[in-house]
């Protein structure tokens, strides 16, 4: 993932309470490639898209619906 998508990605990742720490694979390049790491430091990154990319899917399970 490059750094114009760490913002949508971080976004989502707060909206659903997905877990992980964002941060560029080169730290002294952080207009470069980015990962998502965990609490041990592993690259979690395609099965943190992947939730995320989950989530976004769900239909909400409260509120209103309104019709016409």
């Amino acid at each position: 993932m490059d750094a114009s998508e760490v913002s949508a990605l971080h976004d989502a990742m707060r909206r659903h309470g997905i877990p992980g720490v964002l941060t560029p694979v080169d730290p002294q390049n952080p207009a470069g490639i980015w990962r998502v790491v965990d609490d041990g430091g592993r690259d979690v990154t395609e099965a943190t898209l992947a939730a995320a990319a989950a989530a976004a899917r769900r239909r909400p399970r409260r509120g209103f619906v309104v019709g016409g």
